[in-house]
Parts: structure tokens; C-alpha cells; sequence
């Protein structure tokens, strides 16, 4: 175990100006309070946060970010508290090690909301301070190197959170060294087996072809020291997870990469990036497609160089990687490589990353989305959908870069503009031609985004998207529009019930009443209306209490005709009552309109379908808002002691609108060739669109068949069916009457 002045030593070869007092203070603290705690390979613990400093030592980080290491794990896992560490260290490292402290006590159900919750916590930490990723990914790192002594289920959760969380997390912030690191070893306890083959064959090519290296570096070395450039060359070997994944995802064979072995060239400003590049391929040939110019775009989370791909020395292909001291810095540690301190003014004073990189810019989104008030669920899923994509680069029409995921869609680039933008698009211009929706950008394109203040996101959207963004605001834009759905249909349930009992609505009388009622804001009120949730007679007995005429709210009237309610007989001879209104042609005008499912009320048909001209009935159905049936449905005899769930509902059709609506036939038709064929031929010839069939068999000759279609109207429908019953396979065709 590192002794206390070696610690010491580690940080003063690059800062020799070090805060000795604040290592040795936290050194003791630390090991004092985890005292004789052990780990589960029998080491003591405080080994632990001793190797985690030593990883940041080698980022070389200040003296308060090894303090931190050394105590980041004293509030979670001794009797240390956050105010003793304030009082013995400062505030600042107090808030650095309580942001590395997983939340305690959660009352959540899932694992996977508790592992949301913890990474919420963390990444909110993050966007803080970034001192505490550094210290979260070098704990991390040390606890995969270690993970052999774990039991094979905790080994394998472990190393898949490292997967799916903390190595595209080091990723997206610069850190190349550390997520190669962490997904090795995460490969390793994931898929042992494969991680050993690729181990094993990236061994055996490495020993056959380390002359062939060698002789490369030396060629390239001498190339450019003709031309008087002076820049050192360095191989590179893929690791097995790389080496792994891109055969898994591109369907190659090992012996089918060309790219495992690559070169980078390290020159000193970048003016010599451009000078080597052009030397390079005025002597090689350069492979189509393989160049990319990642200085002058640089990637989302910094890193910076120009990656090209020639036939070079003994006509092997040979990837290189041209870049700065500076770039190959970033390249390796990114954020950490961002470490510009600004001192407080004390040499005890803890101190604070300044730098802004490109990385933070992401980080600043997903900390926008968890303020949006998804679900923990939700947001974990988001957060993958975001770490683990690669990325093109496209323009808006003025010149403005957007990084978006590889596979994005116009409407993802909608998001990535604006919330708003999303929300209101309606079409989209790629490269000045109009495109579909969902189609793939490429890197280079110039999109222009096409506007409709009348648009709302269809959720179908959600399934087109690949950024968190984008698909976390349609979820929202989705929900508010079905809350606004049931809003409007819950104020005008309230309105009737209240003129039913001789009073007039109005919103603000909920307002007094909204903790009686259990409900934050009036439209939530409305909204539970509208869904089912709370009774309209419950909220008119909130507004007015001492009211005790509640028989039209709630029961069936002692005068029924007189209260404005009537005897109808559906198509089954049933007799039963509905309030005035339901079911009659010109009915007046405080009904509900009814344009079909994509009107402005929540509204299903019931299985036979209803078309307009119908005369027909609304039930209000808990959560799925109004079902419409046509009178002559035998279901309407369950409701009809039930008279609080009858709605008053009109058909609102003009001539301009262009919904089709739903409707249930039965036709008897010959079992013989060609039958069906003649039943879909009428169909189709009337304009009518089937959406599902069942036959059944009633008799050796006869078939029932049970047609759901989607038709204009009543007299649409009515044609069809004399149409079919004057054909000759069939017997016979009606409605259905459920």
C-alpha cells in the first residue's frame, strides 16, 4: 500500500509547489475513519481510495482532487459526515465528496429507477463541478481492475453498468484511455469467452507483425525528416472490445479488419498537422472515404485531429492519426487534460475547474432533460441513448453546426435547434430538396426545418428518433395534448352537470376547493374529469357543500321525462332511458362534438364502429375518455343504471373534412371460389377500407364473414351493404349490433 509521502511525492514531479498539509490531512482522515474495514479480497479498504488517488495522480490533478479521492467514500461508508468534512476541509470539498455519495434510503421499487436516481444524482454533481467525474471514473476503474473477487452475478451487473454508463460516459467527455480501460475489462467479465478468442488473436497478429510495425514508424519518421519535420510516430494496437464490436456490428471477420493496427504522428502546432498530412499524401495513396478532418469539425467532446488512411509502406494499408502535443493530451485525458485551476487566493483554498470544452455542452443538455420531469426509467434510457452514439455533423441553413447521433432523423436535428422547433415541424428541406421525415442525415448535410404553429407531435415520432432529447419532448408534447384533450372534456362535463343543477360553472370556483378534491391545479381537476377519475358530482358537492339535490348528478331522476330524460328501444327490442339529447339527430348545441379520434376531445369507438349519421351515445370510460356507440348497441344495457357515465355527444362533420370512420358489418356469403374476392371487390370499389376479417363457418355451404371497415358515412355505408346483398355469393349482409 502507498506510504503517506509517496502520495505526497506522486503529485510534486508536476506541481511541485504542492498542498502538502491537505494530502497528509486527508491521508490520516481517510485512513482513520475506515479504520479496519476490509474489501471483499481481505485488502483494507482504505486501499481503496488509495489507489483511486494514485490513478488521478497519473491525469496529474491537484491536491484537492486527490483529497477528494482519498475521501470520497468516507460519508457513504463510515461515521463521517458532510459537516465535520466542511469544517475540516472547506465547504467546496465537502460538496465534491457528498456528490460522490450514492442517495440513500430510496423508496423506489426498481433497481434500475434506484440506478437512474444515483446517476441523476451524479450527473447533476458533474455539471458542478467536473472534478467529481474525474474522482467517479478513476473509483470505477480501480474497482473493474479488482472485480475478480466478486461473486459472478454482482462481477457481471457491475461490469454491464460499466458498459452501458461509465465507459461511454468517459467517452463523451475525452477520456479515450480510461473507457478503453473500462470496456476491456468490462468485456471481459461479460462475454469471457469471446474476450479471450479476440485477446488471443490480437496477440498472435501483434508477434507476426511487430517487424512490419517497426519498420512503418521508421519509414514515416524518415519521411518526414526529409522534408525537415521533426515529429514522433507511435503505433497503436485496437483493443478486443473495439476489435469485437465492429465485427459484431459490421458482420466482418477478424482476418476482414483493416484497421487494427494504426499510427499516430504527434507535430507541433497545427499549421504541421496540414504540412504532414500533404507530405503524406503526395507520397501514398490515399484510400477513398477514410479521410476525416476532425480539427477543423472538432467532435463533440473536444477531440481534435485529422484521421486519413493510404496504402503506404510494403503496400499495406496503414491508418494514421495526425495531431498536436496538445490534441494527443486531449485525446488521452479530455476534460482532465482541461484542468486550468484558478487559485482562491489561499494554498488551502480548494479550487475549481474554469475550462469549457465542447463536452459540457452535452452534459448541459441532459442535465436540461432531467429538469423536464421524466421518469427515472425514462431518463436512464435516455442517457444510454445519448452515451452510446457515434455522431454526424450537419448545418442549419445559417451556418450553425449540429452534432447529432449517428442515425439521427430531421426531427431529431429539430430538437437539437430547439425544443420548440421540434414541436412545430411539419417538413424538412436536406440540402434544398424536400424529404421525408424520417430520413437518415448524413455528415455534411444542410437541413432547413419546416414550421407549422398548428402542429403537434404525433407519438408515432418516438419510434424515429435516436436522441434522448428528441424522443423525451415528444413524450412530453404527447402527454400534454392528451391532458389538454381531457381538460376540455372534463370542463365540459362539469359545465353540464353544474347547469343540470342550476348552477354555472366557472374555473376559479375550484380553486378554494383543490385540497378537498386532492388535486394540485384546476386543470388536473379537469383533466380527472375528463379521464373518469373524480366524479363531476363529487367536485359540484366540493363547490357546494351544503347543496342536497344531488338526484340528477348521480341517480336516476323520480320524473325521468320531466327531468329530461326518455325511454329509447335499441335494435334488440331493449327499452331503456338516456338523458335528453343521446342518441337524437339535431341534437342542441351544449353537446360535445364529435369529428372523429383526431378531434379535440379524447374519443374510441366501440367495436361495431359509429358513423355519422348515426344517432348516437357517448360513455365515459375511465382513463380512455368517451366511447361512441351507435343507439341500436346492445353493450349500452351495462350502463344503464349508470346514468353519471352518459355523455351528450353530436356528430361536428363538414364537407371538407376527409376521416374515414369505423364501422362493423356481417355478410352471409357462398362458400365458394371467388366469394371473398367478390366482398372485397364491392368494398374497395365503394371506396371503403377493410381493417379486419374473420370468417366463420355456419353450415357446409355458408361462411359468415365479419368485416371492421372504415367508411364516410351512414349512406356510404348503407350503398356497400345493398351492393353486397345484390350480389350473387352472398345471402345476406347487416350492421352489427355488438
Amino acid at each position: 500500500m502507498m506510504r503517506q509521502y509517496e502520495l505526497v511525492e506522486r503529485v510534486q514531479r508536476y506541481k511541485p509547489d504542492v498542498n502538502e498539509a491537505l494530502l497528509n490531512k486527508a491521508y490520516v482522515y481517510a485512513m482513520r475513519k475506515h479504520g479496519s474495514q476490509k474489501r471483499a479480497s481481505g485488502d483494507p479498504y482504505f486501499s481503496h481510495p488509495l489507489e483511486v488517488a494514485a490513478i488521478l495522480t497519473d491525469m496529474h490533478l491537484d491536491e484537492a482532487t486527490i483529497a477528494v479521492a482519498l475521501l470520497h467514500d468516507t460519508i457513504e461508508d463510515t461515521s463521517a459526515t458532510r459537516a465535520e468534512i466542511d469544517q475540516l476541509f472547506g465547504p467546496e470539498i465537502g460538496a465534491l465528496v457528498e456528490g460522490l455519495t450514492k442517495l440513500e434510503k430510496l423508496d423506489l421499487v426498481s433497481k434500475k429507477a434506484i440506478q437512474a436516481e444515483n446517476l441523476r444524482k451524479l450527473l447533476i454533481a458533474i455539471s458542478e463541478d467536473v472534478r467529481v467525474l474525474l474522482v467517479k471514473l478513476a473509483d470505477r476503474l480501480h474497482n473493474m481492475r479488482t472485480l475478480d473477487v466478486m461473486r459472478p452475478q454482482k462481477r457481471r451487473r457491475i461490469a454491464e453498468e460499466t458498459m452501458d454508463i461509465y465507459a461511454p460516459l468517459a467517452g463523451r467527455m475525452g477520456m479515450q484511455d480510461v473507457r478503453e480501460e473500462l470496456e476491456e475489462l468490462a468485456f471481459r467479465h461479460i462475454n469471457p469467452d469471446a474476450w479471450r478468442a479476440v485477446k488471443d488473436r490480437l496477440a498472435h497478429l501483434l508477434e507476426r507483425n511487430v517487424d512490419l510495425l517497426a519498420n512503418i514508424e521508421k519509414d514515416l519518421t524518415a519521411l518526414f525528416a526529409s522534408h525537415g519535420m521533426t515529429v514522433r510516430v507511435k503505433s497503436r494496437q485496437k483493443k478486443a472490445w473495439s476489435v469485437f464490436r465492429k465485427m459484431e456490428t459490421r458482420g466482418l471477420s477478424f482476418e476482414q479488419l483493416s484497421d487494427i493496427f494504426g499510427f499516430r504522428v504527434i507535430v507541433d502546432d497545427v499549421s504541421a498537422c496540414y504540412t504532414a498530412l500533404g507530405i503524406i499524401h503526395t507520397t501514398w495513396s490515399m484510400v477513398p472515404g477514410r479521410f476525416k478532418d476532425y480539427i477543423s469539425i472538432p467532435k463533440q467532446n473536444g477531440y481534435q485531429s485529422v484521421h486519413t488512411t493510404i496504402v503506404g509502406p510494403a503496400r499495406q494499408r496503414v491508418e494514421l492519426q495526425i495531431r498536436t502535443r496538445a490534441m494527443d493530451e486531449l485525446a488521452e485525458y479530455g476534460v482532465a487534460a482541461h484542468a486550468v485551476y484558478k487559485d482562491r487566493g489561499s494554498s488551502n483554498a480548494p479550487q475549481k475547474l474554469s475550462a469549457e470544452t465542447g463536452a459540457y455542452a452535452w452534459l448541459r443538455q441532459t442535465i436540461q432533460a432531467l429538469s423536464e420531469g421524466d421518469n427515472p426509467e425514462e431518463f436512464l434510457e435516455h442517457t444510454k441513448l445519448e452515451l452510446f452514439q457515434d455522431q454526424v455533423f450537419c448545418f442549419t441553413p445559417k451556418g450553425r453546426l449540429i452534432a447529432l447521433p449517428r442515425g439521427a432523423t430531421p426531427i431529431d436535428f429539430a430538437y437539437a435547434v430547439h425544443t420548440s422547433v421540434g414541436d412545430s415541424c411539419v417538413g424538412v428541406k436536406i440540402n434544398g430538396r424536400i424529404m421525408p421525415l424520417m430520413t437518415r442525415l448524413r455528415n455534411g448535410d444542410e437541413v432547413d426545418i419546416i414550421r407549422s404553429n398548428a402542429q403537434v407531435p404525433p407519438a408515432a415520432w418516438e419510434e424515429m428518433v435516436v436522441t434522448g432529447k428528441a424522443r423525451s419532448a415528444i413524450r412530453r408534447a404527447t402527454r400534454a395534448a392528451v391532458r389538454k384533450q381531457f381538460s376540455g372534456l372534463g370542463q365540459r362535463i362539469l359545465e353540464r352537470t353544474f347547469e343540470r343543477l342550476g348552477r354555472k360553472f366557472s374555473r376559479d370556483e375550484l380553486k378554494p376547493v383543490l385540497s378537498r378534491l386532492g388535486r394540485k391545479d384546476i386543470d388536473d381537476v379537469l383533466a380527472s374529469v375528463g379521464r373518469g377519475e373524480l366524479p363531476s358530482g363529487d367536485v359540484f358537492k366540493a363547490v357546494y357543500p351544503d347543496y342536497q339535490d344531488m338526484r340528477a348528478a348521480h341517480k336516476m331522476p323520480a320524473s325521468a321525462e320531466a327531468e329530461g330524460w326518455f325511454n329509447i328501444e335499441n335494435a334488440s327490442g331493449m327499452l331503456f332511458k338516456v338523458p335528453q339529447g343521446e342518441g337524437q339527430e339535431g341534437a342542441g348545441q351544449k353537446a360535445l362534438p364529435i369529428r372523429g379520434v383526431a378531434g379535440d376531445v379524447p374519443v374510441r369507438f366501440a367495436p361495431e364502429g359509429a358513423v355519422p349519421g348515426d344517432r348516437i351515445v357517448g360513455i365515459l370510460q375511465p382513463g380512455a375518455g368517451i366511447i361512441i356507440y351507435p343507439i341500436q348497441s346492445a353493450a349500452l344495457a351495462a350502463y344503464e343504471d349508470q346514468p353519471e357515465r352518459w355523455i351528450d355527444v353530436r356528430w361536428d362533420i363538414d364537407a371538407q373534412m376527409s376521416e374515414r370512420f369505423p364501422a362493423r358489418i356481417v355478410v352471409s356469403a357462398i362458400n365458394s371460389p371467388g366469394s371473398l374476392a367478390d366482398v372485397a371487390r364491392i368494398i374497395a370499389d365503394n371506396d371503403a377500407n377493410i381493417q379486419n376479417l374473420s370468417m366463420v363457418r355456419t353450415a357446409p355451404d355458408f361462411s359468415e364473414l365479419v368485416i371492421d371497415m372504415d367508411v364516410w358515412d351512414l349512406k356510404h355505408l348503407t350503398r356497400i351493404i345493398a351492393q353486397l346483398k345484390e350480389t350473387e355469393t352472398v345471402s345476406d349482409a347487416h350492421r352489427a349490433d355488438a
